[in-house]
């Protein structure tokens, strides 16, 4: 299953578990990011163009700066130079789920409840 999705003023064709880089987008490393602009997803045979109510969630694992580029201005005979760089901020983002129109969210095991289960087990063992 993929999608494509627009942020920053590109699109992005995705799948599970693909690492991209996007324009920067608010939010830490660790926190959820959700694309409500889907332009298309696919499952196997089944494509859906312009769809409506699918979301294609994410985890912010970076930010950082992209490569610089420099711009270089010259005017021949005129001792008119200038040179500038810029380096673009981007955000790293991990995608985690593709959820078609009307699809509901996967049910996550949360790290307290697994601790919370294993802390439980423990004391039984020792009364044994």
């Amino acid at each position: 299953m993929f999608a494509v999705i627009h942020t920053g003023g590109k699109q992005y064709r995705v799948a599970q578990n693909d690492v991209l880089s996007v324009e920067r987008l608010t939010g830490e490393p660790g926190d959820s990011v959700d694309f409500d602009r889907v332009l298309m997803v696919a499952d196997g045979e089944d494509i859906s163009v312009g769809v409506n109510g699918a979301v294609v969630k994410a985890e912010i694992l970076e930010h950082n700066r992209n490569d610089k580029v420099l711009i270089f201005k010259k005017k021949r005979r005129k001792h008119y130079r200038r040179r500038a760089g810029h380096r673009q901020q981007q955000t790293v983002v991990k995608i985690t789920e593709i959820m078609a129109a009307g699809a509901k969210p996967a049910p996550k095991k949360s790290a307290k409840k697994a601790a919370s289960t294993k802390a439980e087990a423990a004391p039984a063992k020792a009364e044994a």
